[in-house]
């Protein structure tokens, strides 16, 4: 499929967006109480968790049993962006109707914390040991997309329908979200609404909500929202590796250096750094787009590795989120000839006709097909960056 306005029309205007994932089998009971055993027990656990993994790539991946579809908060925010992309070139009133739906559909399927509003996951999520998510619990790392999708429907629609919720969201960044430690010069905030973890993406993402939230804010409080912002940026900033790299959790050890999570960094400081100037920016994207070239593309297939620095091994030889986020970033970047050689690799390799992959596997075959959380729709809003 290479018209991208059919790409993004076929999946952003249906009105239901359930959809089966690659995170399935740990979604199961079964799945959950065996990852966190691993968690917690690396070799103990690593049979019993490589088994449910061997099941679900080898033989449940195109039959799904015991699976069921869900809705990803994620997903509607991602299709109504894609819309609204779409209805700009457009001006097609379906693509703003559509858009409209699914911003109907969060506003219904939000979730109000303790003082603020956000989404997350619609299931439990064990990360390690000591952390674990309920379901629904609300993510500094999804709700930025839900909050984007109503700035970016309120500037296209000329209205203001959405205005009361994008205020609620400013409450859950600034209060819900645990300030993990304050430098002086640098703020460091939580992943979700706890004391949880310390993560780069986690961090540039709460950076570029407060970004989008500040027409919305009192003189106060975007006096104090350009503040936390400039100190969350700070710590960007100094966890980039000389070479250009993060690592996912820069206090961890056992951490690693990815494709797709490096490009939401890079994303964010961009989208960022239009909105409110931040110091040496261009040098940082500069050299954390450079080093994601030199190290992750792998020029005999056109495609962008997962890992750069690997902390356990896994199934898939390319995955499409790795490749949606870089197709994204040479977009935001303007970088026309690696857009385009990268949109025709993931074609190639990814897509049989209407239908996506979101895996290739070591054997070179596809998995996953048409999941949209990970990766279809972050892929069908990449494309939709680049009209």
């Amino acid at each position: 499929m290479c018209d991208h306005t059919a790409l993004i029309e076929h999946f952003c205007l249906r009105a239901d967006l359930s959809t089966y994932d690659p995170y399935d089998i740990w979604k199961t009971r079964l799945g959950y109480a065996v990852k966190d055993f691993y968690n917690c027990h690396r070799v103990a656990g690593l049979p019993s968790a490589a088994t449910l993994a061997l099941f679900d790539n080898c033989i449940n991946n195109r039959r799904r049993m015991f699976y069921s579809r869900l809705e990803y908060p994620v997903v509607r925010a991602m299709a109504a962006l894609a819309l609204l992309s779409l209805y700009r070139k457009s001006a097609d009133r379906r693509h703003l109707d559509g858009a409209r739906r699914h911003l109907d559909w969060l506003v219904v399927n939000c979730h109000r914390w303790q003082h603020g509003i956000g989404w997350g996951l619609p299931f439990a999520h064990a990360v390690s040991k000591t952390v674990r998510y309920g379901p629904n619990t609300p993510f500094s790392t999804i709700t930025p997309y839900c909050l984007e999708a109503m700035v970016e429907f309120e500037k296209r629609s000329g209205t203001s329908q959405f205005r009361q919720v994008v205020e609620g969201i400013y409450p859950f960044f600034e209060r819900d979200l645990v300030v993990m430690e304050d430098g002086g010069d640098y703020l460091i905030t939580s992943y979700g609404p706890l004391r949880d973890r310390i993560v780069v993406n986690a961090v540039s993402y709460t950076m570029y909500s407060y970004a989008l939230l500040l027409p919305y804010l009192s003189e106060a409080e975007s006096a104090r929202a350009r503040h936390r912002i400039r100190k969350l940026y700070r710590f960007v900033q100094m966890t980039q590796q000389d070479d250009g790299s993060w690592y996912y959790c820069p206090n961890d050890k056992g951490s690693f250096i990815d494709c797709f999570h490096s490009c939401i960094v890079l994303k964010n400081v961009i989208k960022t750094n239009a909105l409110v100037a931040l110091e040496e920016a261009a040098s940082v994207v500069e050299s954390g787009y450079a080093y994601l070239q030199k190290q992750l593309l792998d020029p005999r297939w056109g495609l962008f590795r997962r890992f750069a620095v690997a902390n356990k091994r896994g199934l898939v030889r390319f995955d499409l989120y790795d490749n949606a986020e870089m197709l994204n970033l040479a977009a935001l970047r303007e970088d026309l000839p690696l857009a385009e050689r990268l949109a025709a690799s993931v074609r190639t390799h990814f897509c049989e006709g209407r239908d996506v992959y979101s895996q290739i596997d070591l054997g070179c075959r596809k998995r996953s097909k048409n999941t949209l959380r990970w990766a279809v729709m972050p892929y069908v809003y990449a494309v939709s960056q680049t009209l």
